[in-house]
């Protein structure tokens, strides 16, 4: 009977871990590697079995030092992602463990008066029994936590990581904070068999997933203000396209009008020719209506073609981008927007004359491609440098045909969240944005 409970209980253990690796994974990936994965579960295998004793300081940083390490090596992510992902974990996971293990024991020497450890001889085969069994039914309870704990947080978990900006993370980590030192605190100097340490652990708990559901909450404040945004750009833009039908339609229904006036000037070559430029610069501000196949896109181009045309920048656009509709508009945004408004940048320091902007994107067999070409100045050793450190991050310079060190970051942080590449090439006077996103 003993080994069938040690036998469950090692089953329990293993489930435990099965739940608690699928929390974290839903709020932070695996690396992809088979030899990472594999050496990452065995590495959380131990970790999250652990048991901290009170007053046990190497215990304590032991655990909190190898979860973080377990985290930044196995674990895909931005640093402060990672710092985030211990500050609420690693608190709830040692409170929970602790909690178990505790009560458990409180609960076996209450029922069977036994009178020391093991080792310590005494127990009898009943003793062993009522051990095996209250250690089997803690982990049973631990299972059953997590999985109500994985199944009520698992859809927050997934929209932490969508929108938050650094600042919102450096927030939701000092709340965080307390968590983690709380249960630092009362493990290092709270006596053993003091009551408050349950509370404080329940607490801790409490306040390390009250935190997901805070930043989750935070998230969705953010999509709804960008919606808010979306939806108000949406409208100017349908009425400005009402305003502007209108007026092509009044121009075609007077066209018949128009063309007998030209007719009439047939002998006067100055006054048909500013007839016809006055006809053609009534209805250019329609052309620049662009069909991409994402309503949000069409706004951007439009917006970025019309910004164009007030610079004397030539523009133009060959998108279909109907099958890119997996990517948020926030990020659409983020895209097309830095590289647009960059290229227009760079634009405005040549001569009208050499003022070219080229955005096309289409889907490539299993790629969504976009590239956005520029004709840039030639001032460009600190193109190249930026080219030769790498991503370019927090680089940035306004005599650079392309100035927009940021705006490049800020790109390449959002094609990575589609596992997508983002190349950037510059050579005498030109300058070509490049990135490749795979559909799924």
């Amino acid at each position: 009977m003993i080994r069938l409970m040690e036998i469950c209980s090692d089953l329990l253990a293993y489930g435990y871990v099965c739940v608690f690796l699928c929390m974290i994974c839903a709020f932070l990936p695996m690396r992809k590697n088979w030899i990472l994965r594999i050496a990452g579960v065995c590495a959380i295998t131990v970790l999250a079995t652990s048991f901290i004793y009170s007053n046990d300081p190497y215990g304590l940083f032991g655990v909190m030092a190898g979860f973080f390490l377990y985290i930044f090596v196995f674990h895909v992510g931005k640093a402060i992602e990672k710092v985030t992902a211990v500050l609420v974990f690693c608190p709830a996971m040692t409170a929970v463990n602790y909690l178990m293990e505790e009560t458990g024991k409180k609960i076996f020497f209450a029922l069977t008066k036994a009178p020391g450890s093991p080792t310590e001889g005494g127990w009898t085969h009943g003793q062993y029994l009522a051990s095996t069994g209250i250690h089997m039914i803690s982990l049973l309870v631990r299972l059953l936590f997590w999985t109500a704990a994985w199944w009520l947080l698992r859809k927050y978990l997934r929209q932490i990581t969508s929108s938050l900006t650094a600042k919102m993370w450096m927030i939701v980590d000092v709340l965080m904070l307390a968590p983690f030192v709380a249960i630092a605190t009362i493990l290092l100097f709270m006596p053993e068999n003091i009551v408050i340490v349950y509370p404080i652990c329940a607490a801790s708990i409490v306040s390390s997933f009250g935190c997901i559901y805070l930043a989750s909450y935070i998230c969705n404040s953010v999509q709804t203000a960008y919606h808010a945004q979306e939806l108000e750009m949406k409208q100017a833009y349908y009425r400005d396209r009402i305003s502007d039908e209108e007026r092509v339609r009044s121009v075609y229904h007077d066209l018949k009008n128009h063309l007998l006036v030209l007719q009439a000037q047939a002998g006067n070559g100055q006054e048909v020719q500013t007839s016809i430029q006055g006809l053609q610069s009534q209805i250019q501000e329609y052309e620049t209506y662009y069909q991409t196949g994402n309503e949000y896109l069409d706004i951007i181009i439009r917006d970025k073609a019309r910004a164009a045309k007030q610079r004397q920048i030539d523009f133009a656009a060959a998108i279909s981008f109907a099958d890119g509709a997996f990517i948020e508009p926030l990020d659409i945004s983020t895209i097309f927007g830095n590289a647009l408004d960059n290229a227009i940048e760079a634009c405005e320091k040549l001569p009208e004359m050499e003022r070219l902007i080229t955005a096309r994107a289409d889907r490539v067999r299993d790629m969504m491609v976009i590239s956005v070409e520029n004709n840039a100045s030639e001032e460009g050793d600190v193109t190249k440098r930026i080219l030769s450190g790498g991503t370019g991050k927090n680089q940035t310079t306004k005599t650079d045909a392309f100035a927009h060190g940021f705006g490049l970051s800020n790109i390449r942080n959002a094609v990575q969240k589609y596992a997508g590449q983002c190349s950037v090439r510059a050579t005498e006077g030109k300058f070509m944005l490049r990135i490749v996103i795979p559909v799924p």
